[in-house]
């Protein structure tokens, strides 16, 4: 499995970013999926997920700004992240929300900054 994360950038607080993850090699659809972030010296954490029947669920941080969506079709999960603030930025990583995680990709780093 592969999990390619793309949309990553600078922007300035109040900003927005689409972060877009093609998973590769797995029956997608079958799979609750979830984006993640870590940021310099902390933990990776879990801001939002949204599960087989896109049913989501959302950090308390996050929620109201950030927005996860998916296409079983073409295998692609989506986070819209809207009124960016200096603490959102991380470098950001989709995977399975539960169970065995599949193999990390490289994550796609987000900057927010004024």
């Amino acid at each position: 499995v592969q999990l390619q994360a793309s949309g990553g950038g600078f922007v300035q607080p109040g900003g927005s970013l689409r972060l877009s993850c093609k998973v590769i090699g797995t029956n997608f659809r079958i799979h609750a999926m979830g984006w993640y972030r870590q940021a310099p010296g902390k933990e990776r954490e879990l801001v939002a997920s949204i599960t087989t029947d896109h049913t989501t669920i959302y950090e308390d941080s996050v929620k109201g700004r950030f927005t996860i969506s998916r296409d079983n079709v073409w295998r692609y999960l989506y986070l819209q992240m809207n009124s960016l603030r200096v603490e959102d930025a991380a470098v950001y990583y989709c995977n399975r929300r539960e169970g065995n995680m599949f193999p990390w990709g490289q994550g796609t780093l987000v900057t927010v900054s004024s």
